[in-house]
């Protein structure tokens, strides 16, 4: 059902990244999840409970898009927030799910549903964002521990509203994804200083 050779290198490419994204502070613990998508029925994922900085390949499995198991590990409990985005758009290739601070801080505070940036140069980060001058929108959705009505609820938002880039969980983190896990992380890093910069502004706002 999978290439073997494909899912060792996103194996090892999901621990690469994880210890980058641990040593930044956005995945603290065991919080956070990465995936690659390894083809149109499957994808790699790191397995619950194990923590982001000391990942090794035996702690990525493979999942279908029903989120079911297809090698020895335990999915993640948010595997089908995963599995969503793979399914409804073939050019996505990867997933970062992470909680840095920033991102939980801010997903607490904002009072409306959408998070709208416009005037920042870093949101041409973003692939196929080629102004300042566009407004960008990051969906806000509410912690849920059903994790199906979530990416229902996910899914409807796309199907109504467009895919955009990535999206916040209040008090939770964010997710974000791209063609492959390169693009994924630029845009994860250009949403966490994007986000950083609407956190300092509501700071500056209160003085």
């Amino acid at each position: 059902m999978f290439n073997q050779q494909d899912f060792a290198r996103a194996a090892q490419a999901l621990c690469d990244y994880g210890r980058i994204l641990y040593s930044r502070g956005w995945s603290p613990a065991t919080s956070s999840n990465y995936s690659v998508r390894l083809n149109e029925q499957c994808c790699a994922l790191t397995s619950s409970g194990k923590h982001k900085g000391e990942l090794t390949p035996a702690d990525i499995l493979v999942v279908d898009w029903n989120g079911h198991a297809l090698t020895p590990g335990k999915p993640s409990a948010e595997t089908l927030l995963h599995t969503q985005l793979y399914e409804r758009d073939p050019a996505i290739g990867a997933v970062l799910h992470t909680h840095s601070p920033v991102a939980v801080v801010l997903s607490q505070i904002w009072p409306q549903d959408q998070l709208q940036l416009n005037g920042w140069e870093l949101q041409k980060a973003f692939a196929g964002e080629t102004t300042h001058e566009d407004t960008i929108s990051f969906p806000l959705f509410a912690n849920d521990q059903d994790i199906a009505r979530l990416a229902a609820l996910v899914e409807q938002h796309m199907s109504t509203q467009g895919q955009g880039h990535a999206y916040l969980i209040r008090g939770h983190g964010v997710y974000t994804w791209g063609k492959d896990l390169a693009e994924c992380f630029r845009h994860l890093e250009a949403l966490e200083n994007l986000l950083g910069y609407q956190l300092e502004l509501l700071k500056l706002r209160q003085l």
